[in-house]
């Protein structure tokens, strides 16, 4: 079993599809929002059947855990241009709408360009620590990644920064198009683990990714890692918020990505 099988979809009609939810990516009560955001992706991506128009960007808003077991998708496209195609998606699972989202497909267009961004000067994956389910979280998505921590601490370490660099790719060595970058925009725990010092809860509320390049990156390999930047500046009222950066081992920008989650405190 592997990333493409967990995330399969069986075509219904033109633009409904069906699928079945893995508790190989289970975290700690429902399946990991990035594992789902994937799904949903390629669900749109099916419907789309252009690559000419890879994603730009997607937003999928999570109204009620999946659980374990069938579920359907049915997406829409609401506009399509000369150079931009915009479809929604729709997850429901017995009667119940798990996850609603928007998306954008465009080819690269010309127009002006700058980066203000860097790639942090972090250990390489091979000189960062690794991270196992031996590390002491029992939950099934560790198994599903390769982790190597380059900065920032590790969850419950009581951190001065909600932080993170990690190395990640999947343990099947498959290359990262953009149904793995939606993944790897969730696939480290939440930031905020590193600053907590007691058990915490963060389930995702929405995910936006937007896609900074088409992908797959021409010199990818399925040996390639790829570096998650991932920071929370603000806890309060029960949310927090997550900002994320996905790196080339060569430093070209992926992806960034923006979530909104729970961020609240569990009985010891």
């Amino acid at each position: 079993m592997n990333f493409d099988t967990d995330t399969a979809l069986e075509r219904r009609g033109p633009s409904t599809f069906t699928g079945v939810i893995s508790r190989r990516w289970w975290i700690e009560r429902a399946p990991n929002g990035g594992y789902v955001t994937a799904i949903v992706l390629r669900a749109l991506m099916m419907t789309l059947s252009d690559p000419s128009r890879p994603p730009r960007s997607l937003t999928v808003h999570f109204l009620d855990p999946l659980a374990e077991g069938p579920f359907e998708a049915e997406t829409a496209a609401e506009r399509s241009g000369r150079a931009l195609t915009s479809l929604s998606a729709r997850i429901t699972q017995a009667g119940r709408t798990c996850a609603v989202a928007l998306s954008a497909f465009s080819a690269a267009r010309t127009g002006m360009e700058f980066s203000d961004l860097a790639m942090p000067d972090v250990p390489g994956p091979e000189r960062s620590r690794p991270w196992s389910v031996s590390d002491g979280f029992a939950v099934p998505i560790v198994e599903r990644w390769e982790w190597r921590l380059a900065a920032g601490g590790p969850p419950f370490s009581g951190a001065s920064a909600a932080s993170v660099a990690v190395w990640m790719r999947l343990p099947e060595q498959r290359v990262a198009d953009a149904l793995v970058a939606a993944a790897l925009t969730d696939a480290w725990f939440p930031p905020v683990y590193s600053r907590a010092t007691q058990p915490i809860a963060t389930p995702t509320i929405d995910l936006t990714v937007h896609f900074r390049t088409a992908l797959p990156l021409p010199r990818a390999t399925p040996q390639s890692w790829t570096l998650g930047v991932f920071r929370s500046r603000v806890a309060k009222e029960g949310f927090t918020e997550v900002d994320g950066e996905l790196w080339s081992e060569d430093g070209v920008l992926i992806a960034q990505s923006r979530q909104l989650s729970l961020c609240l405190l569990l009985a010891k």
